[in-house]
């Protein structure tokens, strides 16, 4: 059969600059076209897309010199606006969505779920997801235990964040005092934020006071059953203000400071806490063994592993 040649005049979109015809083939036969050096950037700028098909006929050369054959070759079945018209109808067509809800002084609000969930992120992660609560006087080591445990975890290939008390003061709580009603904010603000660390599957370790039982009780409502573990840092009062990092007991008894936990204001003890970390006497364990201790209650109830 003899070969066939067509050079088309250029197409005034200048999206195609040479269109070639071959031997006969089976594509021929189904009338599709070889396409050559397509001028992509054009294509893209258009505002409108195409969805094109092939004739059912073997395309034949047009003697006439001015039309365009790429015009007669596809035509558009049909011509649509943009992909996410459709997406942003829908979304606010306002079908299937949440019914609306009114938190505190937040209204008119809803919540949005996503596809991937906690424990798509755990088996990601290989663990699960959980706040571990220190909690303590003063100077009994919380800061310094929440580091050792969180290097220990670190060593083993596990993801945590330590939510320390100091350091959540010089951001997030810095609008906060030390009065009662403060202390107990600063307290529901980090169990919320402990929440999100654990709903992403991290390990959150948080170190603080958090002196009164309601404020941690509160805390541990927020999360899933076994998924808030207290541990109790229980070292008297005497050997916290023989310690006294900070020098804060010595201006607590000079009457400096008002409302020093341990001095004028009360610590509560957990009652029904999951591990209790003792420093009595001279038989004190070090920070690293205290944290092998929360690392095999976490082994022993599978937060290790996903």
């Amino acid at each position: 059969m003899t070969t066939a040649k067509a050079s088309p005049p250029p197409c005034s979109s200048g999206f195609f600059r040479k269109i070639e015809f071959g031997p006969s083939t089976a594509a021929e036969t189904l009338g599709f076209a070889k396409l050559c050096r397509i001028n992509v950037g054009g294509l893209y700028r258009s505002r409108r897309s195409f969805v094109l098909r092939a004739r059912p006929k073997p395309i034949k050369a047009k003697e006439n010199a001015g039309a365009s054959l790429v015009d007669d070759w596809f035509k558009p079945i049909k011509a649509k606006e943009d992909s996410d018209t459709e997406d942003r109808a829908t979304a606010f067509s306002g079908k299937n969505l949440p019914q609306m809800s009114n938190v505190g002084n937040s209204t008119n609000i809803m919540w949005h779920d996503c596809p991937i969930q906690k424990q798509d992120r755990q088996q990601l992660l290989q663990q699960k997801g959980c706040v571990i609560w220190l909690t303590g006087l003063s100077g009994s080591g919380k800061s310094t235990i929440a580091c050792a445990l969180s290097r220990s975890l670190h060593s083993r290939g596990k993801l945590s964040y330590i939510l320390d008390g100091d350091n959540i003061r010089h951001g997030l709580n810095h609008d906060l005092s030390f009065r009662a009603e403060d202390r107990s904010e600063n307290i529901r603000r980090i169990g919320e934020v402990a929440k999100l660390f654990a709903d992403a599957g991290v390990i959150c370790i948080t170190s603080l006071i958090s002196p009164y039982q309601k404020d941690r009780d509160a805390c541990r409502a927020l999360l899933p059953k076994g998924d808030f573990i207290e541990v109790f840092i229980d070292v008297p009062l005497q050997v916290c203000e023989a310690r006294d990092p900070k020098g804060l007991y010595k201006l607590a008894r000079a009457g400096k400071i008002k409302g020093f936990t341990g001095i004028d204001d009360p610590y509560e003890a957990p009652c029904s806490c999951e591990i209790v970390l003792q420093q009595k006497g001279s038989g004190c364990k070090s920070p690293s063994d205290m944290a092998e201790i929360v690392i095999s209650y976490l082994e022993e109830n599978g937060y290790l592993r996903a």
